[in-house]
């Protein structure tokens, strides 16, 4: 089975629709939403109403903390621009759609595999994993052979053996990346909705559990247009700028 593993849709429906777009021509089986549905975007309403539907249709999906803030409301804590974007998206979905933000799990699990938004060490504190120290954590967690997360807006790879040796690779887009059966792995596929590795390009990953191979992937979609609804929306306008330069 190929597997699309979608994650930080932040409501950015021209990425997200090209994202799907894209896995669907490249024939997969089914998708797994890893969470952050909501937030950054100016078309939550949209978003998540294409991911409930993938689900009715018996895909993955696992809640991001976006989506918890959202579905909870704003806390007092919260910066004030992290507020006006939470409490603006709360008036544009319906009760449906913010009981699903609710409901969703914190992390899933399927045959070797687990997905999960954060870590799988502490799913909901949100904890970040940005380098080895928190992806052999994340691993030592969980008894599956390949974990799924994203929370990381980077496309990222890790690894463990079974003599405990970390590494990583630096994933190419394109190229598939077998993962070996003698070592466990942790896959960030990087944020469709806003990437900030200096490529504005949405990323996703396809995973095909047959022949354990793993494929990055960036696809271009009107950044312009995207940029223009958050402005439209009256949403802060770093935030439309952060998907012109990837950042």
């Amino acid at each position: 089975m190929r597997t699309a593993l979608v994650t930080d849709l932040h409501a950015n429906r021209q990425a997200v629709q090209a994202v799907l777009d894209h896995a669907a021509a490249q024939g997969v089986d089914g998708h797994a939403f890893l969470g952050d549905f909501v937030g950054y975007g100016a078309d939550p309403a949209w978003v998540v109403d294409r991911v409930r539907e993938h689900v009715a249709r018996g895909a993955i999906a696992v809640q991001g903390n976006h989506d918890a803030a959202v579905a909870r409301g704003a806390l007092p804590t919260m910066r004030p621009d992290a507020r006006r974007v939470v409490e603006w998206t709360r008036e544009q979905l319906e009760g449906a759609q913010l009981d699903f933000l609710a409901g969703l799990p914190l992390q899933q699990t399927l045959g070797d595999m687990l997905f999960v938004h954060a870590n799988a060490y502490d799913p909901p504190a949100w904890d970040y994993i940005q380098g080895r120290a928190e992806a052999v954590r994340s691993m030592h967690a969980t008894t599956a052979r390949v974990t799924f997360c994203g929370h990381m807006h980077e496309p990222r790879l890790y690894h463990l053996s079974v003599v405990g040796k970390a590494g990583e690779f630096e994933p190419v887009a394109g190229e598939a990346i077998p993962l070996l059966g003698s070592r466990r792995w942790l896959a960030i596929p990087g944020s469709t909705g806003q990437p900030r590795d200096g490529n504005p390009a949405a990323c996703y990953a396809i995973y095909d559990d047959d022949l354990a191979e793993l494929t990055f992937w960036r696809v271009p979609y009107d950044v312009e247009a995207a940029g223009s609804r958050i402005l439209h929306a009256g949403l802060p306008a770093a935030l439309a700028a952060r998907l012109l330069d990837g950042r």
